[in-house]
């Protein structure tokens, strides 16, 4: 069984069991490998092919699920640009060092936009109400709540709640104006989480594999990591919707469900880390460092 991890590491060796130990206990130590190889095929999803984008790149594929809960019409725009071919022949563009990856069509190059629409009303956020989360109790600088919702990363301040800008999440670019972003320009996060991007930018998804042919892409020298010469960007010869694909040429990937007992086994093996090496579990965790596993379907 193939696990991949949205921070676009390799799977630590080792992590810590569920839960803090009572004092005077010796408590059992599970590597991630074993949580993930003992939990039950329930706590998996299928990702679903019709909310899934392949990028091929010179040096591979990428993979990126869309959120139709969090971004329901960028999600619809960004399959409308797919479908019309906006992306092929377009451009990694851009590549900050510690922040994002960026890619699109050169403005005075446009592409065909099929159905999709150039503006979009702004989906920064979206109602809490509604949404099943897997809350961290762990305090957070950005929101008074966080936790994973659907498969992703969110923030919440009661009311409203967004995706938070973690490694491997994916975005809308936009202008100074709130409706200039439609999908149709869009960056991944390859850095130290830049959270102050929260809630004035929509995120659309997330990178479930391939990060790591996005994060090794040379770094722009221009200002904000611009490529200041066509010779330096990375070409995009094509970007199709999964369910596009014959089904067997398809990557046929589960993510381990946020709301699953397995996942919050994950979330405690990493707030408490018990391996031999550490000298202090901590016994805290940020909600970007908690991993959000996919693999192949066994």
């Amino acid at each position: 069984m193939r696990v991949g991890i949205l921070a676009a590491t390799a799977m630590l060796a080792a992590c810590a069991s569920a839960g803090a130990p009572e004092a005077g206990a010796q408590a059992q130590v599970r590597s991630l490998g074993e949580i993930l190889e003992q939990s039950p095929a329930s706590d998996w999803r299928t990702v679903d092919p019709e909310n899934t984008v392949y990028m091929d790149l010179p040096a591979g594929r990428v993979i990126i699920e869309l959120s139709a809960t969090f971004t329901p019409e960028h999600t619809r725009n960004i399959r409308e640009l797919v479908r019309a071919g906006w992306f092929n022949s377009a451009n990694i563009v851009r590549s900050q060092e510690n922040y994002v990856v960026q890619w699109g069509r050169d403005e005075n190059d446009p592409g065909p936009m099929g159905a999709a629409t150039a503006t979009l009303t702004p989906e920064f956020s979206r109602p809490r109400r509604g949404l099943d989360v897997t809350r961290l109790r762990d305090p957070d600088s950005y929101a008074r709540e966080v936790g994973f919702a659907d498969g992703f990363p969110m923030a919440s301040d009661g009311r409203e709640a967004w995706m938070a800008h973690c490694p491997g999440m994916v975005g809308a670019g936009r202008g100074d104006t709130a409706e200039s972003g439609s999908g149709a320009e869009l960056y991944v996060v390859i850095g130290h989480a830049p959270r102050h991007l929260d809630r004035n930018i929509a995120t659309i998804g997330r990178v479930v594999q391939g990060m790591e042919l996005l994060s090794v892409m040379p770094r722009g020298t221009g200002a904000l990591g611009f490529y200041e010469t066509p010779q330096e960007r990375t070409a995009i010869p094509r970007v199709r919707m999964a369910s596009d694909v014959p089904a067997n040429e398809r990557v046929n990937l589960e993510a381990l469900r946020t709301d699953s007992a397995t996942f919050r086994d994950v979330i405690e093996s990493r707030r408490f880390r018990r391996e031999s090496w550490f000298l202090e579990p901590v016994g805290r965790i940020n909600l970007c460092n908690v991993p959000l596993p996919v693999r192949v379907r066994p």
